[in-house]
């Protein structure tokens, strides 16, 4: 028996198939086969119910997994609790959708580094679709994104904030009724790629809101470029820390049942990396915390 082979036996019972652990755990569906079969030899018990189209775990199979569960995060966590806190070393990968890259992610890195300047972090931006297919083949560690209609089983979710989504206009357009705004002036959309544009979406529909669309886009930063040029307005969400420096545009709420985007740390389940992602998550929610990113704060007298 091995730590691998328990991680790919948790991996089958998350994934439902040998195939789909395979994939999980970057090895062949035979691979995962032999895993099984070696275990349930060494034991000496049957963990799979194998008269069936697809394997199923045995009772004495599913117990096994959840002490499995347990003997994979102590061996996972041994090294971080005997190194305490200045163990924090290594590389972690993390990836963003855009919305996050201006002002939370930055603000979280850079307490961070402060702290623990052996850890190096890498980032990835993305949308949340594309972040939790590279989240399920082990490219990322964790990812700041939209939260999914549901999340996986295989999964963590740490909740960050709640962003009610708002119209951004120029200073140009003087009404205050979002509807006659967006009834008369051109529409900038986020990509239809992005989670968030099916939230956006979904509400303009309940609405009987119909909007004309003349772009396209992915970065909330070129949006916002584009409306500040009065190019035509958006719906975006009300960020939970605002960057240095924003440009001037409008601000209009949507009303009290405006849709709102819970942004959040999702992460595999299992990770070998739970300590840092605990301190990752403690900075973001300071940054929603304080509201703002500040990359060079004033010295008070």
């Amino acid at each position: 028996m091995s730590i691998r082979m328990l991680k790919t036996l948790i991996a089958v019972e998350e994934n439902g198939t040998f195939s789909a652990a395979g994939d999980a755990v970057f090895v062949t569906h035979a691979a995962v086969s032999q895993q099984m079969k070696a275990l349930e030899q060494e034991w000496g018990v049957a963990l799979f119910d194998r008269t069936r189209r697809t394997p199923e775990l045995t009772p004495v199979g599913r117990a096994i997994v959840t002490r499995a569960r347990e003997i994979v995060a102590a061996y996972d966590n041994l090294l971080p609790s005997i190194l305490g806190d200045d163990g924090l070393r290594g590389n972690l990968s993390l990836g963003s959708v855009p919305t996050g890259l201006t002002s939370l992610i930055p603000f979280a890195i850079t307490s961070i580094k402060a702290r623990f300047p052996d850890l190096h972090i890498g980032v990835t931006p993305g949308q949340t679709k594309e972040l939790l297919i590279e989240l399920e083949r082990g490219m990322l560690d964790a990812a700041v994104i939209t939260k999914p209609h549901v999340v996986p089983r295989n999964m963590r979710w740490a909740p960050i904030s709640m962003e009610p989504m708002e119209l951004l206009t120029s200073i140009n357009v003087k009404s205050d009724d979002p509807f006659e705004i967006l009834d008369t002036h051109p529409y900038l959309r986020f990509t239809r790629k992005a989670l968030l544009s099916d939230f956006i979406d979904n509400w303009l529909q309940v609405k009987g809101i119909m909007v004309k669309d003349t772009m396209e886009l992915e970065n909330l930063e070129i949006i916002l470029s584009m409306v500040h040029a009065d190019l035509g307005v958006s719906i975006v969400p009300h960020r939970s820390v605002l960057p240095p420096n924003p440009l001037p545009v409008r601000h209009i709420p949507l009303g009290d049942d405006a849709p709102v985007r819970e942004l959040g740390l999702m992460s595999l389940a299992n990770t070998v990396k739970l300590r840092v992602l605990q301190e990752v998550e403690t900075e973001l929610l300071n940054a929603v915390k304080v509201g703002r990113f500040d990359p060079f704060p004033q010295a008070t007298s």
